[in-house]
């Protein structure tokens, strides 16, 4: 057939870029735009070659397998497949497995099979040496491409270039398009814009500082220090949603209090949203941090026998409000356009969860517990949220910035939603504390 492929080892072409520009090849050194190199390598491909594009297969690991948001990223854009061998970490380093068993197994089938007359190859493993012997004896062309190396020197098997029919070298100027260095001889690069939610949520008040706050908009002198609990240095659990019932809101193994002396109420609470929120601002103050999210730790609660608080008791869940089918449809655009940043996770979720909500008052009781989100609806939103491959390898958590932003995502989300949604006639709606 007269046309190319594109075979992409991603573990050498980001490393080798990452060495190139960063001057060490680990990947978090560099940003990628991703669907801008997608077209930059089928251009030069069919340029190259003077054929249409079949598909560009990208090789990479990734751990146990599960595709990470830039896999689900680039696997829905167009002429792309996407083939994940596993990642390890041994002694301190991470290590691809599968990845070159499976790019020679697909050079070999392409080839055989008469798939394609020319195929380019961007890698520099000789363990590839093989598969490349096999696909040029069955009458395919085979085009090798490097990245410039750091060193001048060649960053590629030598039998591997010797064998490749043609051999192109990616340099600086091709490789900038597309990917930057973070940090290069103690410049940093442009850093992404800042994501005002998630500071918002960050300056939440601590219960202390709080009930200071409260103190002095009544006129009154914060309580003594004996009567409030000590600001926490712990971070949130990374399931905080699903921790156990007696647990401390903080601190694992120790019982939680039996009041809820020294948590502020959702009105000291409220008002603390990012731009473009209706709620007025506070300024909260500066050295005070947001360390957890669940119903413990953040209302008074009731005694243990009356039960949740009505205002949270009343929410429903997600899964509660989805039928089946809405349940597949979901899955289908999970899989086909969400791209798995946790930002977008949490704006994904509160849509689907605003959108099949039968009372709009829900949305009220929700607003007032801002920045908390329920115990029930924050653990199924982590929940939704780990299929997307954002827990840690092996440790079944959630990174900490990622949380944020996932909660930061479902409120903005909220807040847009609510704001377009039109106000309640006067003594219809909720009334708000």
């Amino acid at each position: 057939m007269d046309r190319c492929v594109v075979l992409v080892d991603a573990g050498y072409l980001l490393g080798a870029a990452a060495s190139l520009l960063a001057g060490e090849p680990a990947r978090s050194r560099i940003t990628v735009d991703h669907a801008g190199l997608i077209q930059q390598l089928r251009h030069r491909a069919e340029a190259e070659t003077a054929l249409p594009l079949l598909r560009i297969y990208w090789f990479d690991g990734a751990p146990d397998r599960v595709p990470q948001p830039e896999h689900r990223r680039l696997r829905v854009m167009p002429r792309v497949t996407v083939r994940l061998g596993a990642l390890t970490r041994s002694e301190g380093r991470w290590a691809q497995k599968g990845v070159d068993a499976a790019m020679h197994a697909e050079l070999t089938e392409l080839a055989r099979n008469r798939a394609c007359s020319d195929i380019v190859l961007v890698t520099g493993d000789g363990d590839l040496l093989p598969g490349l012997m096999s696909a040029k004896e069955h009458g395919v062309a085979v085009h090798l491409w490097a990245v410039q190396a750091a060193d001048g020197d060649y960053n590629q098997s030598e039998d591997l270039v010797a064998e490749a029919d043609e051999r192109r070298v990616l340099d600086r100027a091709w490789i900038t398009r597309a990917i930057r260095a973070k940090d290069l001889n103690g410049i940093c690069s442009p850093s992404p814009a800042p994501r005002p939610e998630i500071a918002a949520i960050l300056s939440a008040p601590l219960p202390e500082a709080a009930l200071a706050a409260s103190g002095e908009r009544a006129g009154q002198s914060p309580p003594p220090p004996s009567e409030t609990t000590p600001a926490p240095a712990a971070t949130p659990d990374a399931t905080a949603g699903l921790a156990h019932e007696d647990a401390h809101p903080l601190t694992p193994g120790v019982p939680a209090p039996a009041t809820g002396k020294g948590v502020p109420t959702p009105k000291d609470l409220a008002g603390l949203r990012g731009p473009g929120t209706t709620g007025p601002a506070t300024a909260p103050p500066g050295n005070s941090a947001l360390r957890w999210s669940s119903d413990r730790g953040w209302v008074e609660r009731p005694a243990p026998a009356l039960g949740e608080p009505p205002e949270t008791a009343s929410l429903p869940t997600l899964a509660t409000l989805t039928s089946a089918e809405q349940r597949w449809a979901d899955r289908e655009e999970d899989i086909t356009t969400v791209g798995g940043d946790p930002f977008e996770v949490g704006q994904v979720f509160a849509r689907r969860w605003m959108e099949r909500l039968h009372e709009q008052s829900h949305v009220q009781n929700l607003s007032v517990l801002y920045p908390r989100i329920p115990h029930r609806i924050d653990g199924e939103l982590l929940r939704y949220a780990a299929r997307f491959g954002l827990l840690a390898h092996k440790d079944d958590q959630i990174d900490e910035h990622d949380r944020y932003a996932i909660r930061a995502g479902f409120w903005r989300e909220i807040d847009v939603r609510a704001a377009a949604e039109p106000a309640p006639a006067p003594g219809t709606g909720p009334t708000t504390p």
